[in-house]
């Protein structure tokens, strides 16, 4: 995902940069690529940083999960979290797609499911989390952390939202759909209040920073047969069905939020003055600038003109206020939400950045994900389903993984299988001589060429599905 402007990331890791601004101009240079890397190296690359979960006791809806990412930028400003909820059933999974630097991208990741869970409890669960302090989210897999002084300041802010729900909680029919939304909204309106604090000229860089970059972020909640899907920019969420006539179906759950999107630039569109309807979008973009018409953070596509004079141009100059910049806000974090009740057909759902689909179609994807769950039985030793089989039920199972050989995967990891096949797929399979091209690009053209690539791969437990109540 693309912008005019970058920054460095000052808010991960401990790392206490001053604060950095300037213009980013793409220039692509002769470059001859290195060494051509061996099929090896190319698998350690896509496969370094793989992850898998799978349940031991496959009681819910989700039997396993698995995750995968490759950098183009550097550093990365993908990010992905996965969680189990504690104070409500249900598990949280989320791709994030930043701009701009990946500080918002990474708050948001660490922030977000917080916001979730909160806006999904009755106000006792909420008196009663405000008196214990108890963790909301058990998050797995965790890669980065916060540092010390925005880790404080955040807790602050959820604290505020917390109290902000109890007065307004009403006993009235909870809506899943209005609960994801405010949390989506409260967060980014957390973030550009916290961007004009005066704390202390570090931290305040740090805020800054955050509200400057931007995110879009894509998130799926799963409790029992009921799949939520909130979603934020451009990142997809795609169910993987297989039908009765064993085929593949790729069911997307929501849309792109960009000017592809018909509905979407009529949308943003319909926002503004008659008068502004040529420069609202110009280029394919909103104010000629930024790709997704939806994020988290950028404030510059959020303040008013007169906020950003006082708190940006000083440190960025005139050209940080877009041009035709007449009646902010022109972008918002309001995600669309998307509700499918999961039924046995449903086998896995796909959470990836655009990066995934710039080279490929949910359906291509779709059915790559569910070859690969064919041959991976080949990777792991026969076991017998059960106990007793006749010697018919074992040949015809001796049968099905003689076919399964002839599909069976180079990755353990869906999502390393994804990766290797939208870099290096032709209509004659894997070609490795593009992959190991496209790897081995240096660091200041990479991006030229492809965006960082975040998948999360969610499966479904079929016998739960047959008798969710069970």
């Amino acid at each position: 995902m693309s912008i005019n402007f970058y920054t460095n990331n000052v808010c991960l890791l401990g790392i206490k940069n001053i604060f950095k601004f300037q213009l980013h101009s793409k220039c692509i240079h002769r470059s001859a690529v290195a060494r051509k890397i061996t099929p090896q190296e190319v698998t350690a690359i896509l496969s370094s940083k793989e992850h898998i979960y799978e349940f031991e006791h496959n009681l819910g809806s989700v039997k396993a999960y698995e995750t995968n990412q490759l950098e183009s930028n550097a550093p990365i400003e993908d990010a992905r979290a996965e969680a189990k909820c504690l104070l409500t059933s249900g598990m949280l999974f989320g791709v994030f797609d930043g701009h701009g630097g990946a500080s918002c991208s990474h708050v948001i990741t660490k922030r977000l499911f917080d916001y979730i869970c909160v806006s999904l409890l009755p106000k006792p669960l909420l008196l009663e989390y405000l008196e214990s302090g108890n963790r909301l989210v058990e998050m797995r897999n965790e890669t980065f952390d916060l540092v010390a002084e925005l880790k404080t300041l955040y807790a602050q802010s959820l604290k505020s939202y917390v109290l902000k729900l109890i007065n307004e909680r009403q006993e009235h029919q909870f809506k899943m759909k209005d609960a994801l939304e405010k949390a989506f909204l409260q967060l980014d309106e957390d973030i550009m209040s916290e961007a004009r604090l005066n704390i202390n000229s570090e931290v305040d860089n740090l805020t800054l920073n955050v509200g400057l970059s931007g995110s879009v972020a894509c998130v799926a909640h799963i409790d029992g047969p009921h799949l939520h899907v909130a979603s934020t920019g451009d990142c997809l969420a795609v169910v993987g069905v297989y039908t009765d006539d064993n085929t593949w179906i790729a069911k997307v759950m929501v849309e792109e939020h960009n000017t592809d999107n018909l509905n979407e630039l009529h949308r943003v569109i319909s926002e503004h003055p008659s008068n502004e309807k040529d420069t609202v979008i110009k280029y394919e973009r909103l104010l000629g600038q930024l790709a997704p018409l939806r994020a988290f953070g950028d404030l510059r596509y959020k303040w008013s003109r007169e906020m950003l004079i006082e708190h940006i141009v000083p440190k960025l100059g005139e050209n940080a206020i877009p041009p035709f910049y007449y009646t902010p806000p022109y972008l918002t974090a309001k995600p669309q939400v998307a509700h499918h009740h999961l039924q046995p057909r449903d086998k896995f759902l796909i959470l990836a950045t655009d990066g995934l689909w710039d080279f490929m179609s949910p359906l291509q994807v779709v059915r790559l994900v569910g070859e690969h769950m064919s041959g991976k039985v080949t990777l792991t030793p026969l076991k017998l389903p059960r106990k007793n089989m006749k010697l018919s039920d074992i040949n015809n199972l001796l049968l099905q993984r003689r076919d399964s050989l002839k599909r069976k995967p180079v990755d353990a990891n869906a999502c390393t299988h994804l990766i290797r096949n939208a870099l290096g797929g032709s209509e004659y399979g894997v070609e490795h001589a593009k992959l190991s091209q496209l790897l081995n690009l240096p660091k200041n053209i990479s991006r030229s060429f492809r965006d960082d690539i975040t998948i999360t791969i969610v499966y479904f437990n079929t016998e739960y599905l047959r008798h969710p109540q069970a």
